[in-house]
């Protein structure tokens, strides 16, 4: 038997203007026309966008839908709109149960009283009985770790501690549906871990709605994923490495960006013997396959100092996968002419699944000075299909027997 559908949001809009002036006017016509006009057909007027247009879908208990897209996307205006803190211009969102929101950092706490206080009030506007939050209050401040300041006002509170007051009442209160916003990039890594632990264990009980630009977050948890751009579902699917894969695209059609001093730059990038003439045709690489990168760097000044080579490998959650540096198995390189060719050939590579973006650079030994760094210098895929998201991946020795 299925589980229960806790939200369903069906056909949901909401557009904004642009100019406060044009909007306040908007808003006089709207009061007046809204009597006789139907509201559900608006085109749009001068100055004015869709933040969110037409988003539907449905949420049962024990689903982590994770809401992705770029800044400016609409995944905020989306989570209000759910959360009851503006309402849809066109649709409609159900929910079922009791609903608990970190969206914006410290929403929802009365700045003037202590945390001890904020915790009492966040309970009972999740419509639990004083008698319930009792019998909880002290998990949420034992969760939260702020104990020693519990009971001084929440607008002494860093940013860490509110985050850390208000994912603990979230949380322990386990509300049938839960809405996090990007609020965990706040703060320490250690509690971070521990909060994704804890939503692991509210999934199975709990219809959990989260935002995040950590990749390896959504990866983690969640067992669906909808992707915004310029406020439409541009993916939604259970395919959750498809889902990042779209994400990361944006990243492939930012190109080539050096900076640095200039006094070196990068040429004639190759690949595995194929040149790279267009950054959206990506070449393909196969797990446990050498990669070679062959290049040319250009001395732009004479008599540098002596420079070592970084190559990086980063995957499409922007996390270093893999480092190499000349200097550890060769000399320094003393430039003594205008173009030096360069060969790296890391061997056996295995990968993670998807994009992947090289960053090359050349930096002086003796000062530290970064004479060139060349960022997307080149984009490719790994077409493995099974290699998970962890940053690296072995084959192993392995020895099985029945």
């Amino acid at each position: 038997m299925a589980a229960e559908v806790l939200v369903k949001v069906e056909g949901l809009s909401k557009k904004f203007c642009k100019d406060l002036k044009t909007s306040l006017w908007y808003g006089v016509k709207d009061l007046v026309s809204g009597i006789t006009v139907s509201q559900a057909n608006r085109e749009l007027r001068d100055k004015e966008f869709w933040a969110v247009k037409d988003i539907s879908f449905e949420l049962r208990r024990g689903e982590c839908l994770g809401l992705i897209g770029h800044n400016g996307a609409g995944k905020s205006t989306l989570l209000k709109i759910l959360n009851g803190l503006i309402n849809p211009d066109e649709g409609k969102v159900t929910m079922k149960g009791r609903v608990g929101a970190l969206i914006e950092l410290g929403a929802g706490f009365n700045p003037i009283l202590t945390g001890r206080e904020n915790i009492y009030n966040n309970g009972a506007v999740l419509g639990f009985t004083r008698k319930e939050i009792d019998a909880k209050v002290e998990e949420i401040i034992d969760f939260s770790e702020i104990r020693e300041f519990i009971d001084m006002p929440v607008q002494n509170y860093s940013s860490g501690m509110k985050v850390r007051l208000g994912f603990a009442v979230a949380a322990q209160m386990e509300p049938d549906v839960l809405i996090i916003d990007e609020v965990l990039a706040v703060g320490d890594l250690g509690f971070a871990f521990k909060c994704m632990n804890k939503i692991g264990e509210l999934i199975p009980n709990t219809a959990l709605i989260f935002v995040s630009h950590q990749m390896p977050q959504v990866a983690r948890i969640c067992n669906k994923l909808m992707l915004l751009e310029k406020g439409e579902n541009i993916f939604y699917s259970n395919d959750i490495p498809e889902g990042i894969n779209k994400y990361s695209h944006y990243f492939v059609n930012s190109g080539l960006q050096e900076i640095g001093s200039g006094e070196i730059s990068l040429k004639k990038l190759v690949l595995n013997d194929s040149i790279i003439n267009n950054i959206t045709d990506l070449p393909i690489f196969e797990n446990g396959q050498n990669l070679k990168l062959t290049f040319e760097l250009k001395i732009n000044r004479p008599n540098l100092n002596p420079f070592f080579i970084i190559v990086k490998i980063y995957d499409q959650q922007m996390r270093e996968a893999v480092n190499c540096f000349s200097h550890l198995t060769n000399e320094l390189i003393d430039p003594k002419t205008e173009i030096i060719n360069v060969e790296v050939v890391l061997n056996s590579l295995f990968l993670n699944q998807g994009k992947h973006f090289i960053t090359i650079s050349a930096e002086s030994k003796i000062d530290k000075r970064i004479y060139s760094h060349a960022t997307n210098a080149l984009v490719f895929n790994v077409s493995d299909e099974h290699c998970g998201f962890a940053t690296s991946t072995f084959p192993g020795q392995w020895n099985i027997s029945s």
